[in-house]
């Protein structure tokens, strides 16, 4: 069929989603090969796709010019190739060959050791690297073991860690069921080998994003903290019920802390924000900005889908418990990412939102899965093979158009993680916890922190499964 011709037929279908066009299935939308798919699921969808000169539309003169080009590419290196400017624009978008581990990944389920980690340089442009530890998940294989937050190593199976021209982590250690970190101590900003390793090993584990929730009384203030690392739907009644816990214990005051919270669903950080708030139901807390092709039909059909509002209610329709706020305080660092930033960014045309950390990562587009099927949705899947796309898609804005931070959110209140006191979570000596509530108890006195020593932010665990600082939609905009 002539490309042109069948790129018509595709876009009717996908458009309008006739009933009629099943049966010209084979024919029409069972793509030729996986590298068709990844092709025109891009053509369609990819944010850039005007940038990417082999997307653009007219591109193939026929069908046997555009199969001659899939035929020079695996389908690894056919995305890599459609992808605009990679790790300079687009930093995020990603190919699974299996969708089972992106879905789970998505979730916030993988092969994990329990030790959630950070890496930072040594020093300012080197190539040396050094990892703490920043929490410990609880029955996880690091729970059992000799290991803590604020725990310094700088090897992995005896290599030390490095980055490379293009500030990647090398330790493909890392990556293994089964490692050893080689430990080390914060001497004086130094970073000194003490012969100590830990042996880590990695299981199937569903991280409960909800870390940690309890209140504090300053003065007159009840002040609840929330340790909240991922916007994963599967646990958004836990989230839910620890407002329920806060709106028991008569909070006034809420510490949300994102410092590692790298993002995830849109959907569960509008109810994360409808939480916090709860007098601004039914009104805008984000919309959504499609590629040229997407928006001009999205808003022919449905121009509400792109719009996402605060809500009362839950996914799977439960209520939600709501604290009626004003203001929040939100802890940032470098790895606060995506939907963590939506929630800063959606909230502030609304409540005063004051963030204390240092910068951060400043993600603001997003991604939705792609699947080999006649709608790019999980339903008549092809059943060759099993690859999904997981590319950016839309960038978010808040209800005042403003959506320009792809340089970070500059924090309120700067103050960075002292390594050689990193605390423990939750405790009101923890530093960060310590001076948010601090902040609160003088109405905005800040204590001076300038004698912490800083260093450069590399990555972290988190971002090393191949999910990026996601922030997703569940699903395609709904065109009923």
């Amino acid at each position: 069929m002539n490309k042109v011709l069948k790129s018509l037929v595709l876009t009717f279908c996908f458009l309008f989603i006739f009933q009629s066009c099943s049966d010209d299935y084979d024919d029409v939308l069972h793509y030729k090969n996986t590298n068709e798919f990844i092709w025109t699921g891009l053509n369609q969808y990819y944010y850039w796709q005007k940038k990417s000169p082999d997307l653009v539309d007219g591109r193939f003169a026929n069908d046997a010019d555009f199969q001659n080009f899939l035929s020079n590419y695996t389908p690894e290196s056919l995305f890599q190739h459609l992808r605009y400017e990679p790790g300079n624009v687009d930093k995020y978008s990603v190919l699974f060959s299996d969708y089972n581990i992106l879905e789970a990944a998505l979730q916030g389920t993988s092969k994990n050791t329990g030790a959630d980690l950070g890496f930072k340089r040594k020093t300012p442009g080197s190539t040396e690297v050094f990892g703490f530890v920043r929490y410990i998940l609880p029955n996880s294989d690091a729970s059992s073991k000799n290991i803590h937050r604020g725990d310094i190593f700088y090897a992995v199976n005896g290599v030390p860690l490095t980055v490379n021209s293009e500030g990647y982590l090398n330790s493909s250690g890392l990556s293994d069921d089964t490692f050893t970190l080689n430990m080390a101590d914060y001497d004086n900003g130094n970073i000194t080998p003490n012969g100590n390793t830990i042996e880590l090993t990695k299981t199937a584990y569903s991280e409960n994003p909800v870390l940690i929730k309890n209140v504090h009384t300053v003065g007159t203030k009840k002040v609840g903290y929330l340790m909240y690392n991922g916007f994963y739907t599967n646990y958004e009644n836990e989230l839910n019920n620890a407002f329920a816990y806060f709106q028991s214990e008569g909070v006034t005051h809420l510490i949300l802390d994102l410092r590692y919270n790298s993002g995830g669903s849109v959907n569960v950080a509008t109810e994360l924000a409808s939480m916090i708030t709860g007098q601004f139901n039914g009104q805008v807390f984000a919309r959504q900005e499609w590629n040229e092709k997407r928006m001009s039909y999205y808003n022919s059909v449905n121009p509400d889908a792109l719009i996402n509002k605060f809500t009362n209610s839950l996914s799977n329709g439960n209520g939600i418990n709501s604290l009626n706020l004003n203001k929040v305080y939100v802890l940032t660092t470098n790895s606060t990412a995506s939907a963590s930033e939506l929630v800063i960014n959606g909230l502030r045309p609304y409540i005063n939102v004051t963030t204390i950390g240092s910068v951060t990562t400043g993600k603001n587009v997003g991604s939705i899965t792609l699947y080999d099927s006649p709608t790019f949705r999980k339903e008549n899947l092809n059943p060759n093979h099993k690859y999904a796309m997981q590319p950016i898609v839309l960038k978010i804005i808040n209800k005042d158009g403003f959506g320009e931070y792809s340089n970070g959110f500059v924090p309120n209140v700067p103050l960075n993680e002292d390594y050689a006191n990193l605390g423990v979570l939750g405790e009101n000596t923890e530093p960060m916890l310590y001076a948010a509530l601090n902040y609160i108890n003088t109405n905005g006195r800040m204590s001076d922190n300038s004698n912490i020593k800083v260093f450069e932010h590399v990555t972290d665990s988190k971002n090393l499964d191949g999910i990026e600082k996601g922030m997703y939609l569940e699903n395609l905009p709904n065109l009923k």
